[in-house]
């Protein structure tokens, strides 16, 4: 995926333009990995990219010169010699110069060296991993005005709508002044909207809205992609094609918290569905969950938490059997009958409300882990979703058809040229580059870090956890501080709350159910003595600000109250203190019964929760840190096999449905 398409001739002019479908195969996956891993031991070198700054520094005080005639004239020349003559290196130097200063100019916001070689990574197709705080929301400026300058459609992809529309409007006054329109992609807005948006030379949308919209694209075009093909359509139909598409093209996308969209979100393919015939499977659901509820563990059923699977032991089947006899219809079947079971025991015991999902007036809504946030049209398959209705008492929807489908690693292997940047990419590079071709390029700070590491504490139980993290938030309260308390789900956001509100402490919880109130949060965060209790909803792309007075006092602290799945998660949380060379310090408290540790371990820990249970319930160190770094590790070795699998389904599924004409 390094390769730049772009700078192919004729590509761009070809209609709707994208990449093939490239695959890798084992041994070739396995050697990007491993490389992708070992660029990773490499230090940053203090010379890197220093010609190019030079270069840069000597063209900007040349364009710094020149009235502001001068300046607009020499802008369209630029841009006239990007499209001609492609992304020379000398016409790039230019060009960032040029950016440069118009940020200064429109934004009161001069971009640092460190973000010139961030976007000149992201211009060469690479990821720019850049440390929380850096200001990538500045850097992605740089390639992306510089490839719309060119003629180059631009996605700027990012993780949720709010982000999407704030970094749109936030650095809108640049592109403007540079002679480029920018659209944004959001939730709610008419198919004529989004094409106006896409129409845009640079559009900042979500990875989930970008994916849907070109699968729609595909049920349009069906299959079909050929310039004269579709000029020839236009000249013999009045509702041709093309007028009903929504992009012009996979041409140029750079991708913000690239782990998380390429990574995180590689787990669950996207669906493109329309309501099918469900009459009568209501009544099956609702037996199905009825019945389940009359199982009984461990003798009719086990769970795996560890696979995230229920299965049924031969007393269960048995079970189940005599308790369907009299339903006749699917239950008749062994086959049908079991997986019903199966999912019905999912519904009622893997899947637990205010974790994975919330219940409100809209239904039961999806809750994502990695980010915290409510997917509001997202819904499980195969009747999970249904099931899960009925054990909450919601109004049961229709069960969906399946039109159409990807995985996100396909399609953003179509983009011509692929980029991203994120602060968190060095533990998943080698996947990076193993699927998707991408290259890491490890940018330094523009100032030193002076965030201070805690450390870790463990605790036998739940309970003495939550009594140590009061603990530490009352500590630090007390110096005038504001305190972030980072939580794993909304019940642990609720329930430390509860704590803090029984101790008197005035604080703010934000989590999927006060979405309306997100921006407002986040900007009183950082003032005095501000404690805020977050999900995940405050990792990405939250940039919560102190002030002098906060600096003197030593910034913002960071109470992790828990491990997650992946250590990247964590790092995001963390960066939220310490920010451009901010005083900032973390800390982290672990329970050997938070979810990480009892999902890997199982029953193994009872024994030794019980040996640390009594007094403070305080776990040593050289104890609790090598279990919880195993059971993390291994957590992401695992959900890494998932991704792979699911990858591999897909192009199984892409293979069948070519051979058989209905390949998208």
């Amino acid at each position: 995926m390094s390769e730049n398409l772009l700078q192919r001739p004729g590509l761009l002019t070809a209609f709707y333009p994208e990449r093939e479908d490239e695959r890798l195969g084992t041994l070739d996956r396995l050697m990007a990995s491993a490389v992708g891993r070992v660029s990773q031991f490499f230090a940053v070198k203090s010379a890197f990219g220093a010609g190019f700054l030079r270069q840069v520094g000597k063209e900007e005080k040349a364009l710094a010169a020149l009235e502001a005639h001068e300046f607009n004239r020499t802008r369209v020349e630029i841009a006239q010699a990007l499209r001609v003559k492609g992304l020379r290196a000398d016409l790039v130097a230019r060009a960032f110069a040029l950016v440069r200063i118009q940020a200064e100019r429109s934004l009161q916001m001069r971009p640092f060296d460190v973000q010139l070689l961030g976007g000149r990574a992201m211009l060469r197709g690479r990821i720019a991993e850049m440390d929380t705080g850096e200001g990538k929301t500045l850097t992605a400026t740089l390639p992306a005005a510089i490839m719309a300058l060119s003629g180059v459609p631009v996605h700027v992809v990012t993780v949720n709508d709010f982000l999407a529309a704030r970094d749109a409007e936030w650095m809108g006054p640049l592109y403007r002044a540079l002679g480029l329109s920018v659209g944004v992609i959001i939730e709610g807005l008419s198919p004529e909207e989004r094409q106006a948006a896409y129409a845009c030379d640079i559009c900042y949308c979500t990875n989930k809205q970008l994916a849907f919209d070109y699968l729609k694209d595909r049920l349009v075009l069906e299959g079909e992609t050929r310039s004269l093909h579709m000029a020839l359509e236009g000249l013999s139909k009045v509702d041709p094609k093309r007028t009903r598409l929504m992009m012009r093209g996979l041409c140029y996308a750079i991708v913000d918290e690239a782990d998380s969209v390429l990574i995180d979100e590689a787990r669950t393919p996207l669906i493109i569905t329309r309501a099918g015939d469900h009459s009568g499977l209501e009544q099956t659901y609702r037996r199905a969950v009825e019945i389940g509820r009359k199982l009984e563990r461990p003798r009719d059923f086990t769970i795996r938490e560890k696979e995230w699977k229920v299965d049924l032991t031969d007393l269960g089947k048995a079970r189940l059997r005599q308790l369907s006899a009299h339903f006749g219809g699917v239950w008749a079947t062994e086959i049908h009958r079991e997986e019903l079971g199966r999912q019905a025991l999912s519904a009622l015991h893997l899947y637990h409300r205010d974790k994975h999902y919330i219940v409100d007036d809209a239904g039961v809504q999806i809750v994502d882990e990695y980010t915290g946030r409510v997917m509001a049209d997202r819904s499980w398959e195969r009747g999970l979703h249904q099931m899960i209705e009925v054990k909450e008492g919601c109004e049961i929807t229709g069960r969906q058809e399946t039109l159409i489908r990807i995985s996100y690693q396909r399609f953003f292997r179509r983009y011509l040229t692929l980029a991203g940047m994120t602060g968190t990419a060095a533990e998943v590079s080698g996947e990076l580059r193993a699927v998707y071709r991408l290259r890491t390029k490890r940018i330094p700070t523009n100032r030193p870090s002076r965030r201070k590491n805690l450390g870790e504490r463990h605790y036998a139980t739940a309970e003495q956890k939550w009594r140590a993290v009061l603990a530490e938030t009352k500590r630090v309260h007390l110096q005038g501080r504001p305190i972030l308390i980072g939580t794993q789900s909304i019940h642990a956001s609720e329930e430390i709350s509860a704590l803090l509100t029984e101790e008197g402490f005035t604080h703010r919880v934000l989590n999927a159910r006060e979405t309306e109130h997100e921006a407002h949060i986040i900007a009183e965060a950082g003032g005095h003595g501000r404690i805020t209790v977050a999900t995940n909803m405050a990792g990405r792309g939250t940039d919560i600000r102190i002030d002098q007075q906060m600096r003197d006092l030593g910034g913002l602290h960071v109470i992790a109250t828990g491990r997650h799945d992946a250590r990247r998660i964590d790092r995001q949380l963390f960066g939220r203190c310490g920010r451009q060379g901010d005083p900032g310090s973390f800390i982290t408290f672990v329970s050997l019964e938070d979810d990480l540790m009892r999902v890997f371990y199982g029953e193994h820990l009872a024994r030794l929760s019980r040996a640390f249970a009594g007094g403070a319930g305080r776990v040593p160190w050289f104890i609790g840190a090598p279990l919880t770094r195993l059971a993390q590790r291994a957590t992401e070795a695992r959900h890494s096999g998932i991704r792979k699998n699911l990858l591999r389904a897909d192009d199984s599924l892409e293979d069948l449905l070519a051979f058989s004409g209905r390949g998208n």
